[in-house]
């Protein structure tokens, strides 16, 4: 008697039906179904997050059949105090940090940019599959360069 059903949905569109006191708190709901992850698991109702482990699952209006979405953080909160603090940046090391990944779009432009020039210039050495191929990569470096540097 006096008991209500929460459903609890993670990011993976997995569900679990909590059953719980309106008198229970956050931190009773999170030690009940998340032993040992509390710390970790943040919870979400009507796109607030539910920070104050002392409060009741009623002066939330939470009812029953409410939804509340879980998300697991990836490391434990207790261990974060352990790290650096972060401090003023310093001024920043000469040069360009330049990685493989940096100059493989402009180098993969360049080389499509020389085969449309040798393509163009010396139209009677290029066969017409070597012309579709060139067609068929060109147009698939396009999808990958918007698809990549579109979003």
């Amino acid at each position: 008697p006096g008991l209500i059903k929460i459903r609890l949905k993670f990011l993976n569109d997995t569900e679990e039906v909590a059953v719980a006191r309106p008198e229970d708190t956050v931190g009773i709901l999170k030690s009940k179904y998340f032993p040992g992850q509390e710390s970790q698991m943040k919870l979400i109702y009507r796109g607030q997050l539910l920070q104050d482990q002392a409060r009741t699952l009623r002066s939330l209006r939470i009812t029953d059949n409410s939804v509340i979405h879980c998300h697991r953080s990836r490391g434990a909160t207790a261990a974060s105090p352990a790290l650096p603090e972060p401090g003023p940046a310093g001024p920043a090391p000469p040069g360009l940090p330049l990685g493989g990944g940096t100059l493989m779009v402009p180098t993969v432009m360049v080389v499509l940019a020389l085969g449309w020039y040798f393509r163009i210039n010396y139209r009677q050495l290029f066969t017409a599959p070597a012309t579709v191929s060139l067609i068929g990569v060109t147009a698939l470096v396009t999808f990958l360069a918007f698809g990549v540097y579109g979003q």
